[in-house]
């Protein structure tokens, strides 16, 4: 049998362990897969582009495990009542190809996407950094500002939304439940101004220029994170000129990442390499680091594996029968009406 994770069964183990502590614990996970990259299967993933959206599959395995996602990315779709990404994903065995977890990742994709930031900002950002510009209010924002307060200390966050009912939102939650000090900018420069750490996660279409090389502060570190498709960037290509810029997969964050923009020759380095100390992050207290992250299968694989365990741990989810138990394995016809009646005619014979 599968185990199935439906979004309620999620929240209840987010709510159970709470959502810093699961940022937390996902974190590690992350790392530990990181430091392990030689040993997995690895490829970009399968974009179906249209002019509202995009549908994409994310695979990756190693030896004992495969995952994929299922995702998309439709920026009007909060006009129609739904979310701007949904997902769901598997998990199943190597050896056998049986799925043993089927799962939603619509909110998982924000904890792993928030919990990925935060692991490299702590490998990139300055030591000591207290100062967190946001830049993008919408569904993800949350549970960016809890794992950089979790996993860095941020002390402040500074907030900034085109829609103001988006920052609401977020300074309602925040207040909420943590004691950072919020404050609410009436610009993107205004933001920015000050802080050791900038996130864009805006779902701003086409060539955007969230950031601009004026407001880009020495010692920085941005973490670029709506920018994730073909023709969808928050950063004015001079801001990546000023940086030292980290990358999950380059063949991937090539064609969709913010380094799109430049040339295919502009450097740029793997994080895993970072973790593993095969090449420095930051070199200098002044330098300006950038995280352009585009979101890869293997953080959808780590939280499939950090969900499965803890589900299984606490018992939570439902057993489906999501492919045939089979008394033959050769016999798949016997489960259809007409093959049972062709037992009964056996028997009676």
């Amino acid at each position: 049998m599968t185990r199935f994770i439906d979004v309620h069964s999620l929240v209840r183990l987010v709510d159970e362990t709470g959502v810093p502590q699961f940022l937390m614990a996902l974190a590690d996970a992350l790392r530990d897969d990181f430091l392990r990259w030689r040993e997995f299967d690895k490829k970009a993933r399968v974009a179906s582009h249209s002019h509202l959206g995009v549908i994409e599959l994310m695979p990756v395995a190693d030896d004992g495990a495969y995952a994929f996602k299922y995702v998309n990315g439709h920026p009007n779709n909060t006009q129609l009542g739904l979310p701007t990404v949904m997902a769901f994903g598997v998990l199943a065995e190597v050896d056998t190809g049986y799925p043993v977890l089927l799962s939603e990742l619509t909110l998982t994709t924000a904890l792993r996407t928030a919990a990925t930031s935060a692991m490299a900002a702590q490998a990139l950002a300055r030591p000591g950094s207290r100062s967190l510009a946001l830049i993008g209010n919408g569904s993800q924002s949350e549970f960016q500002a809890l794992a950089f307060h979790a996993l860095l200390g941020i002390e402040q966050v500074r907030v900034y939304d085109s829609d103001p009912h988006a920052t609401d939102k977020l300074v309602r939650h925040l207040s909420a439940c943590t004691p950072l000090d919020i404050v609410r900018a009436r610009s993107v420069a205004e933001a920015v101004r000050g802080a050791d750490i900038v996130t864009t996660v805006t779902a701003c279409q086409g060539r955007a220029t969230v950031l601009t090389p004026e407001m880009i502060e020495p010692g920085m570190h941005i973490n670029a994170v709506g920018g994730d498709s073909p023709g969808k960037t928050e950063l004015h290509p001079d801001v990546l000129r000023k940086a030292r810029v980290f990358v999950e997969y380059e063949p991937q964050t090539r064609v969709e990442g913010e380094i799109q923009q430049v040339g295919a020759d502009f450097p740029v380095h793997e994080l895993w390499r970072v973790l593993l100390g095969e090449v420095p992050g930051r070199e200098t207290p002044t330098q300006v680091t950038l995280f352009d992250s585009v979101g890869f299968a293997l953080e959808d694989y780590t939280a499939l594996r950090y969900i499965q365990r803890i589900a299984t741990e606490r018992g939570v989810g439902q057993q489906i029968a999501l492919v045939p138990e089979l008394e033959d394995p050769k016999d798949l016809f016997g489960l259809t009406a007409s093959g049972r009646r062709r037992a009964v005619l056996r028997r009676a014979a």
